[in-house]
């Protein structure tokens, strides 16, 4: 009788250890195998934890169009999230984390329950210094030209560019972002706002060291103006008219905004003092 019962405690005790499955997104130009540090820092610090390190659109793939991997990652949150029906956390780091995002918006039925998006452009991208490898002469002030363009929305960085300059055209040609921030109405938009605040926690992680994020406060909702001062996430459209539900989410208690200053874009994922501080706390 004692052994069974200490049996149903150890039991009980494992189980209040237990960490839900968490699904991790690359950024772009890069592959699973620039998550690997984290993945192991997560199984070391949360044991039994279930990691799964999505390998999709690596490399050069991750510059095909945004609606084309946000299909397969959706797929790929349903999967695994059927394998778990006690529900999964998702990580999605730099244009991962905007994909990840829209994944979760185009399944209203997910079972998501934490979305962690670390340094991602949620509310768009004009800067270039990432890009320079691809296109060397590639200025802010003129990609619009390439990107507000047919070809240029063939590409994942065509679809979340947003010209503060340029907004009648960001409108117009833009396929992707005005879409998922419910910017332009469509038959999805009310789907897109239910995936959202069908999450039990939204983490959002940016800071102003970060050099690729632009601005930086797009990691959080944040973005410009036409000035190109920068209006936070509390003040702008998306928010105030609860676009997409995250006014929705603030107001239970659901949204957590980190600024954590002195980390560089590729030190979200690497270092492990930030990845102890800003993300192990929020996996549960």
């Amino acid at each position: 009788m004692r052994l069974r019962l200490l049996l149903a405690l150890i039991a009980c005790f494992s189980g209040s250890l237990a960490y839900r499955p968490v699904v991790i997104l690359h950024g772009i130009l890069s592959g699973a195998d620039s998550m690997d540090f984290l993945v192991r820092e997560i199984e070391e610090l949360h044991r039994g934890t279930i990691v799964y390190n999505c390998d999709k659109f690596s490399g050069w793939y991750s510059l095909e169009n945004a609606w084309r991997q946000v299909e397969q990652i959706r797929d790929y949150l349903s999967d695994v999230g059927k394998q778990h029906p006690e529900g999964i956390n998702v990580l999605g780091y730099s244009q991962g984390g905007l994909l990840a995002r829209a994944a979760i918006q185009s399944l209203p039925d997910h079972n998501v329950k934490t979305f962690i998006s670390l340094s991602s452009p949620q509310a768009g991208q004009y800067g270039t210094s990432f890009l320079h490898l691809i296109f060397p002469d590639l200025a802010a002030k003129t990609a619009f030209e390439l990107f507000y363009s047919t070809v240029g929305q063939h590409t994942s960085v065509g679809g979340y560019w947003n010209d503060p300059h340029k907004q009648s055209l960001y409108m117009k040609y833009s396929e992707f972002l005005p879409l998922i921030n419910n910017e332009k109405q469509t038959s999805n938009s009310t789907s897109f706002k239910m995936g959202m605040v069908r999450l039990s926690k939204l983490v959002m992680i940016g800071g102003p060291n970060d050099d690729v994020i632009t601005p930086w406060q797009s990691s959080h909702f944040g973005y410009y103006d036409e000035d190109q001062e920068v209006i936070p996430f509390n003040k702008r459209k998306i928010f105030t008219d609860d676009s997409i539900g995250i006014r929705t989410l603030q107001e239970a208690g659901k949204l957590l905004i980190i600024i954590k200053p002195h980390v560089h874009h590729l030190g979200w994922h690497t270092n492990r003092a930030v990845i102890h501080q800003v993300i192990l706390p929020y996996l549960d």
